[in-house]
């Protein structure tokens, strides 16, 4: 065999050794310059919304709600573009889809500076947040044209670190181009940039969207097999949703996926809100051990996703991804119960290792169990269901620990019992915790039943078919 048709191979003994396996799918070049453009796109999207975060801030003389109104415009669109953005996805060609997206983000970029209302800012937000919703099931759907089957967990764990991976990236060029922007602003015609620090970062973020965009142009993404390019009729958008639907009500490994990543949100996604709360109430610490709990869940996610490499070829890919999801919700309520720094710390960085080891796996097992023909559509309800799942986790969670603060401390009084010379605290951010995991944990024996139920009907096909060869 060629070194051409097996390029980590050596020649010789003293070639270069075979790299590991989750850098060994970059030896695919247009899976190469894909995740490129994602690392770029990503770092686009991760500037842009801490730079409309500050806009917000100053246009409201930093009003509270105008933060929450900004944000809950970049969730919105999910809900209503995610099975219609999935037909335009399946419909149309997937890279012309992408490059129009990165094109109009850069456009919308451009015009922010000159935003000087709530009303213009949210508007732009929520259509930032529509060709974004587009690129990513685009994204995602095109993945498994690119790469051979075996090599998908390891191009979805690094699409898991160019996703999250370039928000520190992002903030430190966010800083410095504010910071240039500022020392521009001393020079004569150049002053206004003093007033709008914002914009020399918002420039440069449109061109992070433009550079994605000539390399997406440039790859040989093919068109979907539903993919025609003309007008698109409203009696066939509905019959390819109600298709996709379809296809998700009666696929039970899809729909266990979709559930254990998305109800499983609702919970493992309460971090998030009442983080801050618990570090406080649950610990007993302040602003730097929120810090080192947020650390230790990256840290966890980090570690979890580099072990996956290690044991994906040993353990079937649906039961890694049935109990990641079980122990994310084993380990928040684990987190929830502590009330020691460091044990809740080692717990949080399970929680993180759990969930981000279902997450590749969660998108592996959609990427090998759906066709293409209905990769867009699925991939864009599975995105709706993460983000309504995760704005429930959002608004839900914070309200659902007040209300168990009420319950324990005013009407049953009993915040603190002690068991000897121990006194232990049952704060409403603990209580609140303890049902997020339980909320995932149930999620994640739903999917386990799912895959289960998926075998079976398989194993049912698989013996029908050959006992109609036998006969």
């Amino acid at each position: 065999m060629s070194n051409d048709q097996a390029p980590f191979i050596p020649n010789r003994p003293d070639d270069a050794p075979v790299p590991p396996a989750t850098l060994r799918v970059f030896g695919t070049k247009p899976y190469r310059r894909l995740w490129t453009a994602q690392v770029i796109s990503s770092t686009g999207d991760w500037i842009g919304l801490i730079a409309i975060l500050a806009i917000a801030a100053r246009v409201s003389d930093n009003s509270g709600a105008a933060v929450s109104l900004v944000m809950l415009a970049r969730v919105i669109p999910g809900f209503f573009l995610g099975t219609i953005g999935g037909v335009l996805i399946d419909r149309f060609d997937r890279r012309l889809v992408m490059v129009v997206s990165d094109v109009g983000r850069a456009g919308l970029l451009v015009l922010l500076p000159f935003v000087s209302t709530l009303f213009a800012l949210v508007i732009v937000s929520l259509l930032l947040e529509v060709f974004t919703l587009l690129w990513g099931p685009a994204k995602d759907a095109s993945v498994p044209n690119l790469v051979n089957t075996d090599q998908l967990a390891s191009a979805n764990t690094l699409s898991l670190v160019a996703s999250y991976g370039t928000f520190p990236i992002a903030s430190v060029i966010f800083s410095l181009l504010a910071a240039l922007a500022a020392w521009l602003g001393g020079f004569g015609a150049l002053h206004s940039l003093e007033v709008d620090q914002e914009a020399l970062a918002l420039f440069f973020d449109a061109g992070t969207f433009i550079a994605s965009a000539v390399i997406v142009f440039s790859l040989p993404i093919p068109r979907g097999p539903t993919a025609r390019g003309d007008k698109l009729k409203i009696s066939e958008t509905v019959r390819d949703v109600k298709e996709g639907l379809r296809y998700i009500a009666h696929e039970p490994r899809v729909r266990g996926v979709i559930v254990g990543l998305g109800i499983g949100l609702i919970g493992g996604g309460a971090m998030i809100p009442l983080g801050p709360v618990f570090a406080k109430a649950g610990i007993g610490g302040d602003a730097a051990t929120f810090g080192v709990l947020m650390s230790a869940l990256g840290f966890g996610a980090a570690t979890g996703v580099i072990l996956l490499l290690f044991v994906q070829k040993r353990i079937p890919r649906e039961t890694v991804f049935d109990f990641a999801v079980m122990g994310t919700g084993v380990f928040l309520m684990i987190a929830a119960t502590l009330s020691a720094l460091f044990p809740a710390a080692l717990a949080v960085a399970f929680v993180g290792a759990c969930a981000g080891t279902s997450y590749v796996t969660g998108f592996t097992v959609l990427q090998e169990t759906v066709a293409d023909d209905l990769r867009g559509r699925i991939f864009a309800t599975l995105y709706t269901v993460i983000r309504m799942c995760l704005l429930v986790a959002l608004v839900i969670s914070p309200l659902w620990a007040d209300l168990w603060d009420w319950i324990v401390n005013d009407l049953g009084n009993v915040g603190v019992v002690s068991l000897g010379q121990v006194d232990y605290s049952f704060p409403g951010v603990r209580i609140a915790l303890w049902f997020g995991g339980g909320i995932t944990l149930a999620a994640g024996l739903y999917a386990r039943w799912s895959m289960k139920r998926a075998d079976a009907l398989d194993d049912a096909a698989r013996g029908d078919v050959a006992g109609d060869a036998a006969a």
